[in-house]
């Protein structure tokens, strides 16, 4: 168990380097991160077909782990939309120009306000 720890650790740490110098360079960590999806999604698929897995039964058990693990909704849907219809905001298309102004000025004065306390803490 130590091994594994230390294995652990050892990938851990260097996986933070890399996700910092990937940081400052966008386009080159879509790129890098869009082929580690595209390579899980071969896997899982050539997995299935080992197991001769049908259609239905590949929706069915996408659909439970999904559901199950909590990201169906989340995926799917998006989690402010959730927010949004769980607050009975309006949609962005729905709301007037003076609705929509409202909502920047009260940005601004919760922004200012955090610059006041950050003020006050330094």
């Amino acid at each position: 168990m130590k091994i594994i720890k230390k294995i652990y650790k050892f990938i851990h740490h260097k996986g933070t380097k890399f996700r910092q110098e990937l940081s400052r360079r966008p386009i080159i960590y879509a790129f890098v991160g869009s082929i580690g999806v595209v390579l899980i999604w071969r896997g899982v698929w050539m997995i299935a077909d080992d197991l001769n897995m049908s259609g239905f039964w590949s929706v069915v058990l996408g659909v439970f782990i999904s559901v199950a693990s909590g990201l169906f909704v989340s995926f799917f849907v998006g989690d402010q939309i959730i927010i949004a219809g769980i607050k009975h905001e309006k949609r962005i298309d729905e709301k007037t120009e003076e609705e929509i102004k409202q909502e920047e000025v009260d940005l601004n004065e919760i922004k200012e306000e955090l610059k006041e306390i950050k003020e006050e803490l330094s």
